[in-house]
């Protein structure tokens, strides 16, 4: 029998912002708000805790890509701070924003996938 959690790749089910049990219900009721629940299979979306794990890939990823073009271009050119501003917000917008809900769909599908929970001390025997 194939178990649950492996049936659905939690790649496809995070990059699609799917259900990380069956692939099908929408896994957010808002722009980052988790939906309570799974609408076609009933998962309850307490267990997922990703917390600031996405903005944190999110800006380091950004950051590399925005101040990289932003010294590329200065170096180059030395445009006035204006065309700064009219390029660089743009982008840091884009490459925030956009991949945001993504990551954080695909940081809860991997912790659903890996059973991930809060840590726990045990007794040991002595």
């Amino acid at each position: 029998m194939t178990d649950v959690a492996t049936a659905v790749s939690p790649y496809i089910a995070g990059l699609t912002c799917r259900c990380p049990r069956c692939g099908k219900g929408k896994l957010f009721s808002g722009f980052l708000t988790l939906a309570p629940r799974c609408e076609r299979c009933g998962l309850d979306y307490a267990f997922s805790d990703p917390g600031d794990g996405p903005a944190i890939f999110i800006m380091m990823i950004a950051g590399f890509i925005v101040v990289g073009a932003a010294l590329v271009v200065e170096l180059k050119y030395q445009p006035p701070f204006w065309v700064h501003a009219a390029l660089w917000l743009p982008l840091i917008l884009a490459t925030t924003l956009v991949p945001l809900r993504v990551m954080k769909a695909l940081l809860i599908a991997l912790q659903f996938h890996h059973r991930a929970a809060e840590g726990r001390l045990i007794d040991r025997q002595k």
